[in-house]
């Protein structure tokens, strides 16, 4: 297979290396290594997936959203069922399973509930860092296994 080549590297060695950060990001999830986040998502990552019920869009906040989903579900596991990368982009096909055991601000009391449903993750990278994060997931999944309120719009 014949790469094109620019600034001294190969297409498919930057587009391997934003799959391996992408996995890393998700073992650190996993893990519930918070503090090791950083090494895989830019200070300023946006997240346009508003976790549960509308977290902020903003820069940085993608963290705090992390660090309240590892407090509200122990375990938290993400397991990669499929990458694709092309450019700047990492597609990710994953498998979310856990426990609600803890408390989150915008989520109902612990149930004790376990979930497993799938998403789509979207990635953009930017100098070897996640810059962006979006996602598809089963929520209506979710909150039924969850035993949750489908949240009102309003």
């Amino acid at each position: 297979m014949n790469s094109i080549l620019y600034d001294g590297g190969s297409a498919d060695m930057d587009t391997e290396t934003n799959k391996q950060t992408v996995k890393g990001f998700f073992e650190a999830v996993t893990e519930r290594r918070a503090d090791d986040l950083s090494l895989f998502m830019a200070p300023d990552v946006i997240d346009h997936n508003q976790i549960i019920h509308g977290e902020p869009d903003e820069p940085g906040a993608a963290f705090d959203g992390l660090r309240r989903q590892l407090d509200a579900f122990d375990p938290l596991t993400v397991r990669v069922e499929e990458l694709l990368a092309e450019d700047d982009r990492v597609v990710a096909r994953v498998t979310q399973l856990g426990r609600h055991t803890g408390r989150h601000p915008r989520m109902p009391e612990p149930t004790g509930r376990e979930f497993e449903v799938e998403a789509i993750w979207l990635f953009t990278l930017a100098e070897g860092k996640i810059s962006q994060i979006r996602a598809v997931s089963d929520r209506l999944g979710l909150f039924v296994q969850l035993g949750w309120d489908w949240p009102e719009v309003g």
